[in-house]
């Protein structure tokens, strides 16, 4: 009998050129999929699946039909696929949920699997500082704000937000690159506090995009971060007794620090 397996992967990012250009990098993510399929318990999208998406009433952008496919094959199958909203995909109103079966959450959850507390999120807007885009989420996430923004067309909107996406991308520091130091991740900041009030075994994160295994606090508990699918290709890992961060096709994939 094959031993089941929980996976949790994030922030693809398609429709934005990387190491491989976007359509590529889907055909990967799909070969993923097929590679995980036979072991598969539940499958965690961590949210940033696209570099910009929004539903208007009666359209959706356009592309990744293959990726579709896949999940909707995948949840055919009885396969649990879970998508938690990022932010570069908030505005997800019911499509995947309605054309694919998958079972989206906008915040933080928090699930038992196979004996073990996991704390899920996508993790933007958490820990300490950022201000500024914390504000940009309210305004983001606002009812008003995105009934005006389905006003525009979508040729329009889409290359508009697009475009904003690629100015955000390239301003990005380069130190938060790599790791920062045990005091200055603010997802560490944050999951450490979350421990005076949860008892979990796992706090689980993308956004970050790097690859991250870290012992908390209490010398239990770990934060792990998913990576991402630009130029890493990691993804996280449960067996029932072991947590791992892995890599897809790319064989010199690093995990940040690592835990001891």
């Amino acid at each position: 009998m094959v031993s089941k397996k929980t996976y949790f992967i994030s922030d693809f990012h398609l429709g934005v050129a990387a190491r491989m250009e976007s359509r590529v990098r889907e055909a990967q993510i799909v070969r993923f999929l097929d590679s995980i399929a036979a072991d598969a318990a539940a499958i965690y999208i961590i949210g940033d699946v696209f570099e910009f998406w929004f539903e208007y009433k009666t359209a959706v952008p356009k592309g990744y039909v293959r990726l579709f496919g896949k999940l909707a094959e995948l949840c055919d199958a009885g396969i649990p696929v879970y998508h938690f909203k990022g932010n570069h995909d908030m505005w997800e109103f019911g499509y995947l949920a309605d054309e694919l079966g998958i079972v989206s959450f906008p915040h933080s959850v928090v699930h038992q699997i196979q004996g073990k507390t996991f704390f899920i999120a996508h993790g933007d807007g958490l820990g300490p500082g950022d201000t500024g885009y914390k504000i940009l989420k309210k305004v983001f996430r606002n009812p008003l704000c995105q009934w005006l923004f389905a006003r525009l067309h979508p040729n329009f909107g889409i290359t508009l937000a697009q475009y904003c996406s690629a100015k955000s991308r390239a301003s990005q520091p380069e130190a938060e690159k790599n790791w920062l130091g045990d005091d200055k991740e603010w997802l560490v900041a944050y999951a450490n506090r979350k421990l005076d009030s949860i008892n979990a075994d796992f706090f689980v994160f993308g956004h970050r995009h790097l690859p991250i295994d870290f012992v908390l606090k209490n010398r239990k508990s770990r934060y792990i971060n998913t990576g991402e699918w630009l130029w890493h290709n990691s993804y996280a890992v449960f067996d029932g007794e072991k947590m791992e961060v892995l890599f897809f096709e790319n064989p010199e994939g690093k995990v940040f620090p690592k835990a001891q």
